[in-house]
């Protein structure tokens, strides 16, 4: 990902940009439970790769600069991280990480037919759909415009040369330009069915 992609844009606007992303993906992944609950199969090969995408972009990616760059800067400006809405992300972080791990571990027995493992992931899809629009809105919404009010143009410009930094990094062998090519094959395959995608709104 060229620096390029983050000209003009502030910190929290970088971070708002992937989130879009992340709801595209999040769409396709609840569109492929919707079509495997209603009996028009499993698609196994996609449900991997929604694995692979909220894993290494999501998480490793995008979620690293929130907590190892963006929350200590609102530490540093009198934002507590314990009791307060960065305690709360984080702990929405670690639920986000359960869900997908139960999707990934799901998937052998999903691809042998094993019931109770079909079960185990259509249940954490939709756990993990429960609580991701949410996350991103407060996140959207009360954190990132209480960050920008507390950080100093020096902090935000500091923020924007880290976080283009960590966009020349690869997550689990890939760029995030290349792990977003995935979201981007994904919804072109499965996001839109019956306008589902289109409802990820809060």
């Amino acid at each position: 990902m060229s620096d390029r992609v983050y000209d003009g844009l502030t910190p929290s606007e970088i971070l708002i940009l992937e989130h879009d992303t992340i709801k595209r993906v999040l769409a396709v992944l609840q569109n492929l439970a919707r079509r495997a609950r209603d009996g028009d199969g499993w698609e196994i090969d996609s449900f991997r790769s929604c694995v692979e995408f909220f894993r290494n972009f999501a998480d490793a990616f995008h979620h690293a600069k929130e907590e190892d760059l963006l929350f200590p800067a609102l530490e540093n400006r009198g934002i507590p991280r314990d009791g307060g809405p960065i305690a709360v992300m984080l702990m929405e972080h670690v639920r986000g990480r359960e869900f997908v791990k139960q999707i990934a571990d799901a998937l052998e027995g999903v691809q042998n037919e094993d019931e109770a493992a079909r079960e185990q992931l259509l249940h954490a899809a939709d756990e993990f759909f429960g609580l991701l629009p949410h996350h991103i809105y407060k996140e959207d919404n009360i954190l990132y415009p209480m960050g920008d009010n507390v950080l100093t143009e020096e902090d935000q410009g500091k923020l924007h040369t880290q976080y283009c930094e960590v966009a020349s990094r690869t997550f689990g062998d890939k760029s995030p330009e290349e792990l977003k090519m995935i979201a981007d094959e994904l919804e072109e395959r499965w996001g839109d069915l019956s306008g589902l995608s289109r409802r990820i709104t809060t």
